[in-house]
């Protein structure tokens, strides 16, 4: 065997790991689309199970009795069995599956947790998971198969599935939950004859059918599915909301705190004219989200006639499922840190070029000097050609767009006035520029860029990336840039305007820089302590896209609240980085509360960067770029708000930026720049 393989032989699986690794469907990324109910049922009857055949348990049709207290040694079994040891009563296994069900998501999450922390299982941003390929499994006499753990149970139960032999009882008990679930006919092509061998198998053990009944019944339990206790949806009247002071502010986070806390996690904003917008919002909401979002929201449809003003038709923003996960993985490198990690010379070599223009004793529009600073660095990162003269109509296009197209707060016909019209040629200008210098012979020996895993992609799927969404995609490599550059404006502003942290920075910076240029290794956590804790500051007060629309395929119920299919809902996910519960003083700047024990960030409610499947691909290169970019302004100039009363304002639509008035003052520059 090849020693990079490793092989599981230390610590065997348990049913419930692997029953969690039958549901997993790798090519979506997530677990197959289980009802909630079904989900929650089975992985109590598995924990069960699995606590029978660790003899802690015994149960059969009539009754489940301790039969040894002591604890697995696994969080998940053991949080169930506490409750059973603590009753005194004796009960059978329907009554229980129906009082632990609450425990199932706690028994889902560390279960998954476990796999990954034994890296069976890869995680993806977004929430995404994978059987992790390097991992293979090992049987029990120590023979290993050519297989992850994952295709090692499917090839195993296959086995039992598809021939006479008498399976295991762990096998048995798998069988009859994953056939409780009713997902067998998306793991395996199935004939009657492997449809009855099923019905046989799970007659075969009597643990595994008492237990399979025992979830059956509590799925069929009517109250379980019913919605008739649901809570009614308030309203916020829209007068009281644009009185709010958060508003004059455009503090759209702190204001969604607010309704949220005034009105519950759900609520309606009513409209003149139209329906009432939903919002959820919370630290629970968020997690919910992140669970179970991809079974009830879409973002395809409110996406689509966006798509449509650049000829494109179900760019990455509006997939979902399958597709969506495909795609992310092709482009996971382009947006990774370490894409960036080799070309950070470039990134010195563009900042400083671009800082060499700055005076002494001027001052600049904040808006144009993050956004020109950035793009002058990301513009030949992605795809090799200076946008910066054309940047600015790009972005007014592209916002126009987003405006009358996505959040309708403009009327559709606003995008098509002449000067509008004029600023959509950049577009066309930026893909002339792209063609003319993407060919074979100029790009041999070049980094890989946007670009080139673009066409790649393309050539290898067309289908998945057809070649009318080029004009789209590159075109968002700008905006991509713009969403950057406004966070660093942010954060930039929260550096210029407190000199105790600008010194912080300062400091770290110019270790990190004492020795010549850092490579990407040299940006460790230790070594950037400070200034990351900063960044995460700033993304919590001021971050830049503080709701998600989606719109719902299925009715869903959260905090108690039903809110039907065919509703188009706003995911506040930012609201709870305003809620004092979360983060204590939420006002106040205070880059403390990412160390321990506060550790506030690791909260469902922290999510600067959107939650579950549509979470930003860059998150990893926009933290590392982000930093550099700080640190490399406090190694060679001192800046300060001007003016000095300046009182933050925020331009909320259609993404949240520092209003036009901010400027920065050059006040002192502390080096030479490098020619």
């Amino acid at each position: 065997m090849n020693d990079s393989v490793e092989c599981l032989t230390s610590q065997p699986l348990s049913l419930l790991d692997e029953f969690i690794l039958m549901l997993l469907n790798e090519e979506s990324g997530y677990f197959y689309q289980i009802p909630a109910q079904k989900m929650n049922c089975s992985v109590i009857g598995a924990a069960l199970a699995e606590l029978s055949l660790l003899s802690r348990i015994d149960t059969d049709m009539e009754s489940l009795h301790i039969l040894d207290p002591t604890e697995t040694g696994n969080p998940g079994l053991d949080l169930i069995l506490k409750e059973i040891v603590d009753e005194p009563a004796q009960y059978n296994a329907q009554y229980w599956i129906e009082k632990l069900i609450h425990h199932a998501e706690s028994i889902i999450d560390l279960t998954v947790e476990n796999l990954a922390n034994l890296e069976i299982l890869e995680h993806h941003e977004g929430d995404f998971w994978t059987v992790a390929p390097s991992k293979l499994y090992a049987t029990a006499n120590g023979d290993s198969d050519n297989e992850t753990p994952g295709q090692f149970i499917r090839t195993r139960i296959g086995k039992d599935i598809f021939s006479d032999d008498i399976p295991y009882p762990r096998d048995i008990i798998i069988i009859c939950l994953i056939e409780t679930c009713d997902i067998f006919r998306f793991i395996f092509k199935l004939d009657k004859k492997a449809e009855e061998r099923i019905k046989l198998i799970c007659k075969m053990d009597l643990i595994g059918r008492s237990i399979a009944d025992a979830v059956e019944q509590n799925i069929k339990n009517p109250l379980f599915g019913s919605s008739h206790l649901s809570k009614k949806i308030p309203r916020a009247p829209l007068h009281r909301v644009l009185l709010n002071p958060h508003v004059r502010t455009g503090n759209i986070p702190a204001l969604l705190a607010e309704l949220a806390k005034q009105y519950g996690p759900v609520f309606e904003v009513g409209r003149p004219f139209s329906k009432p917008d939903i919002f959820l919002a919370g630290p629970e909401v968020n997690r919910w989200v992140r669970r179970h979002g991809r079974k009830y929201l879409t973002s395809k449809s409110y996406f689509s006639e966006f798509e449509k003003v650049y000829g494109a038709v179900g760019a990455l923003p509006s997939l979902d499922g399958a597709d969506h996960f495909r795609y992310r993985k092709a482009m996971a490198s382009t947006y990774s840190r370490g894409r960036l990690e080799e070309q950070l010379d470039m990134v010195y070599r563009k900042a400083r070029e671009y800082m060499a223009n700055w005076k002494v004793g001027e001052s600049y529009s904040g808006k144009d000097l993050c956004r020109e600073m950035i793009n002058v660095q990301m513009s030949p990162l992605f795809i090799s050609v200076d946008s910066r003269d054309i940047m600015e109509d790009i972005i007014t296009f592209k916002e126009r767009a987003l405006s009358t197209h996505l959040i309708n707060i403009l009327p559709k016909f606003m995008l098509k006035t002449p000067g509008i019209k004029r600023k959509s040629k950049a577009v066309d200008t930026l893909i002339e520029r792209v063609q003319s210098v993407h060919t074979s012979a100029q790009r041999a020996g070049c980094p890989l860029n946007l670009v080139d895993d673009l066409l790649s992609l393309h050539a290898n799927d067309p289908l998945l990336l057809p070649e009318s969404n080029l004009r789209f995609l590159l075109s968002a490599t700008v905006l991509a840039g713009m969403y950057l550059a406004d966070s660093f404006s942010f954060a930039l502003y929260a550096m210029a305007s407190q000199p105790a942290l600008y010194d912080k920075i300062r400091s770290e910076a110019d270790l990190l820089f004492s020795n010549g240029d850092p490579v990407g290794e040299d940006f460790t956590p230790a070594n950037t302590e400070i200034t990351d804790r900063f960044i995460n500051e700033c993304l919590r007060m001021y971050p830049i896209v503080p709701v998600s629309m989606r719109d719902v395929v299925n009715t869903f119920t959260v905090e108690d609240y039903e809110v039907p299919r065919g509703s188009r809902v706003n995911i506040a996910q930012t609201a709870p980085h305003y809620m004092e519960e979360i983060f204590p003083d939420p006002f106040s700047f205070d880059i403390d509360r990412y160390l321990p024990p506060r550790n506030e960030h690791k909260s469902p409610g922290y999510a600067p960067y959107g939650l579950g499947p549509h979470t930003c691909l860059g998150v990893r290169w926009m933290a590392l770029h982000m930093a550099v970019n700080l640190m490399i302004v406090a190694h060679y100039f001192t800046l300060r708000v001007y003016p000095e009363d300046y009182e933050l304002r925020i331009s909320p639509f259609p993404s949240m930026k520092p209003s036009k008035k901010l400027k920065f003052h050059i006040a002192e520059q502390k080096r030479e720049l490098p020619i």
